[in-house]
């Protein structure tokens, strides 16, 4: 465990960056400080590590004081991942990956196949390892930089709003594999952002700090998002924190309809109805079971299936993995005001109005705890 005991780092000017902040960050687990510019988080990662040296105040690592501890060893023992990855150009990327264990003393075979293996379970095809930074997307160097930090098996890794740099898209598939190297690995992680949505994703608890390096709350995501500390911090979350908090219901409780599907052979002359119902349109699937579209019941029960006349069935949910918040965005997004449902296969299991994923949030609000937790694993999505 991280213990910050009313720390404080005022600089010679005056300027109090963090103010008798005090946290204690569980073992195996995701903390997430985030607030806006200047409120203190970035400073508080550096002092864990000692990059910064705090003005008052102790920080306990497995109860001894960082203080204690020669700082290259200390720094040696935890991993720090940064914006733009912070690679060596001159070095390929495997040799960037073995940096660490190389400085540990470990061989040039050892640390490169340490490097091969850490490679592998970021995500990186291995035919990379002998090129450049330069070479490689910007997605692709954060991934080598968190690989890097995890070379040497320290148990904290340190990451400084490491994401913020790459595209929406890109940067949900890095936060989806940190989320995974986590459940692998359970390192004790701090974790720097800007981004609430970001901070509402990763974090096991979550500390939103003020203006001035105070701390104004601390919590998991889903109290969080429930009950806010103080007009600062609900204002910080956001008009939308309600649909945020559908993030921490899973959709396994929804009950699916599959009588509103209805499979066509690959020239479309076949119908193979697995139901009817009496619903504005009914899910067009290939035999497999992957959706087509949205079509007219008149047109299919007629044999008349037109590919170009069938509506968008929009972006599928999974079902049992995804939230309930998925599920509704899927309804809202979709032509019809109902989402298709599918498995990990991407098979349709059933799709779900509007009206009944309402039912479900109003009923899984009345299940959650009076403090704003669920007793459901934080779902994806």
């Amino acid at each position: 465990m991280i213990r910050i005991d009313s720390v404080t780092k005022r600089y010679p000017d005056g300027t109090v960056a963090v103010d008798r902040l005090s946290l204690e960050i569980p073992d195996r687990s995701i903390t997430v400080l985030v607030g806006p510019s200047g409120c203190g988080k970035t400073t508080t990662l550096r002092m864990i590590n000692r990059m910064v040296e705090p003005s008052e105040g102790t920080i306990l690592l497995d109860g001894v004081d960082i203080q204690q501890q020669p700082v290259n060893t200390l720094r040696r023992s935890m991993g720090y991942v940064i914006q733009n990855a912070g690679l060596f150009q001159h070095r390929t990327i495997v040799d960037n990956i073995a940096t660490v264990p190389r400085l540990l003393g470990w061989s040039k075979q050892k640390a490169r196949a340490r490097a091969a293996e850490l490679m592998e379970r970021v995500g990186l095809d291995s035919a990379l390892a002998k090129r450049y930074p330069y070479q490689l997307s910007g997605g692709q160097q954060q991934r080598v930089g968190v690989a890097r930090a995890l070379a040497a098996d320290p148990p904290v890794l340190l990451m400084d709003e490491p994401f913020s740099a790459v595209d929406p898209v890109v940067r949900k598939g890095l936060q989806d594999e940190l989320l995974r190297i986590q459940e692998e690995l359970g390192k004790t992680i701090v974790f720097v952002t800007h981004d609430i949505d970001e901070a509402i994703k990763l974090g096991t608890m979550v500390a939103v700090m003020r203006t001035g390096g105070r701390l104004a709350q601390y919590a998991p995501p889903a109290e969080l998002l429930t009950s806010p500390a103080d007009p600062f911090v609900e204002d910080f979350l956001g008009t939308d924190r309600g649909i945020r908090r559908l993030s921490f219901f899973p959709s396994g409780q929804l009950e699916l309809l599959t009588a509103p599907i209805v499979a066509v052979d690959a020239d479309a002359e076949k119908i193979a109805a697995r139901g009817s119902a009496e619903v504005p349109h009914l899910l067009v699937t290939d035999l497999d079971g992957k959706p087509l579209g949205w079509g007219e019941p008149q047109d299919l029960t007629a044999g008349e299936i037109v590919p170009e006349r069938l509506l968008p069935h929009g972006r599928p949910f999974v079902h049992g993995k995804d939230s309930l918040r998925a599920a509704l965005d899927c309804a809202v997004l979709s032509p019809t005001g109902w989402a298709v449902g599918v498995d990990g296969t991407g098979r349709v299991v059933g799709v779900v109005s509007q009206q009944t994923i309402a039912e479900a949030i109003r009923h899984a609000h009345a299940d959650a705890h009076p403090d704003g937790r669920v007793d459901e694993v934080k779902a994806a999505g």
